[in-house]
């Protein structure tokens, strides 16, 4: 069996996967939990708390399928892309974990662009200049906080943090190297010039695995947990690339489509990264021989949530958006929670113009879920520009809750959709990946 781990930024998931990759019944736990927001634009995580989540999920797990027969061989994993935080010579947390949300850094974009060429690093890391990435984020830190910086001995992501408790080693993956910014997509090492530029020396940052490589628990945990002691664990991937991989789009003939908290079009195939990334897209790595290319959205189901919640909207609101014709004249922009892609404006904000005494929430909520979907459309006509989308899959808690959103966002594109039947797709993409590099499947299905 394989353990597998979904660290989120709104819960941890665990569970056990048989040797076909199916998750076994009644062998799973969940906790949920939040990110703490700030009136400056913070959305950052507690380090220990967040660990200790992980070690909770793990427990729980253990005890609830102790009477299932089996040896636990390995551990994948998988977590949220673009967190940060800093340790110091001790190993403790300098900074908290920033995750993708936390705009604090945003004027430290336009310093970015003021001093380096963003089209020449973008088609060298895969990233924009943008507070969602690293750069800005250390940035503000060494002038902001240079008593913090100063002390801080090694930089990370949350999941190399984790790797820390676990095993003794801050070790990364390709993967979640390549959603700092900081990384070389082409030649899969940290960018010299961005550490020349950041002043930062690589050995401040997390050892690179090399796939397949695994690892071992230290003896704290080994003790804690028997039936890990000789598993291997693999190193954690980003969950995008894993849910693209656990929902069957990993060709660039399918593009998977998400929206849960946020929003997401991405394409995964085996190769190198397109020689031109189109701009307002991403292109990070899902592993040495697989890249990611696409755009994520800051709103999604966060922005459903507040509408429904400012205006008050009942229960069945989408079932009331399913009765109502598009109200003329009323537009959402879609930037309530900043821009990333396409345009990575630091400064966009949402608005919502047109409306009249004569609109209500319902009228709004649909302008709004309208709004995401032309957002969706952005990412999709420059998609097209590398891949031939032939197929859209699409999942997330939100369009499963409504039908409707995904009718919108079908008419919009001009597509059908395919709701995916993948239940934890970014588990199971953990999985899948972890089984082929043991070798025990030829090729991901």
């Amino acid at each position: 069996m394989i353990l597998a781990l979904d660290i989120g930024s709104s819960s941890v998931r665990a569970a056990l996967y048989d040797g076909e990759a199916n998750q076994i019944p009644n062998a799973s736990i969940k906790i949920e939990r939040a990110l703490t927001l700030t009136t400056d634009g913070g959305a950052e995580i507690d380090a220990d708390e967040a660990f200790a989540q992980v070690v909770g999920a793990i427990d729980a797990l253990l005890a609830k399928t102790a009477n299932i027969k089996g040896e636990i061989t390995h551990v994948a994993s998988c977590s949220f892309w673009h967190s940060l935080l800093g340790i110091d010579a001790k190993g403790k947390p300098t900074t908290k974990v920033l995750t993708w949300a936390d705009r604090r850094s945003r004027e430290y974009s336009a310093v970015l662009k003021h001093k380096l060429d963003e089209k020449e690093t973008h088609q060298r890391t895969g990233a924009m200049f943008h507070s969602s990435f690293w750069p800005a984020k250390l940035l503000w830190i060494r002038n902001e906080f240079p008593e913090v910086f100063a002390k801080t001995t090694r930089w990370l992501s949350l999941s190399d943090y984790i790797a820390l408790q676990l095993f003794g080693t801050a070790v990364t993956s390709v993967s979640m190297a390549s959603g700092t910014g900081i990384f070389d997509i082409r030649k899969c090492v940290w960018d010299k010039k961005f550490l020349k530029f950041l002043k930062i020396d690589k050995d401040k940052l997390a050892q690179i695995s090399n796939d397949p490589a695994t690892f071992r628990l230290s003896a704290k945990y080994q003790k804690r947990w028997p039936r890990l002691a000789a598993s291997g664990w693999f190193t954690t991937l980003a969950d995008g690339a894993a849910d693209n991989i656990g929902s069957g789009c990993d060709t660039k003939k399918k593009a998977a489509l998400m929206i849960g908290t946020s929003a997401a079009m991405r394409v995964v195939y085996a190769g190198e990264p397109p020689k031109r990334i189109p701009k307002g897209l991403w292109c990070y790595r899902v592993d040495r021989k697989r890249v990611i290319v696409g755009g994520a959205l800051s709103d999604g189901g966060n922005l459903h949530a507040l509408i429904c919640e400012r205006f008050n909207l009942p229960a069945n609101a989408d079932e009331l958006v399913a009765q109502r014709e598009p109200a003329d004249g009323l537009v959402v922009i879609p930037f309530f929670f900043g821009e990333r892609s396409t345009g990575y404006d630091e400064n966009a904000s949402g608005a919502i113009i047109g409306m009249t005494a004569a609109h209500d929430g319902i009228d709004v909520l649909r302008a709004a879920m309208e709004g995401v979907a032309f957002r969706l459309e952005d990412i999709f006509v420059r998609l097209q520009k590398v891949v031939k989308i032939e197929d859209i899959v699409a999942s997330g808690g939100a369009l499963r809750e409504s039908p409707e959103w995904t009718k919108i966002i079908s008419d919009v594109l001009g597509r059908d959709l395919t709701l995916s039947g993948v239940g934890e797709a970014s588990m199971r993409g953990a999985v899948l990946l972890a089984m082929e590099s043991l070798g025990k499947i030829e090729e991901i299905k």
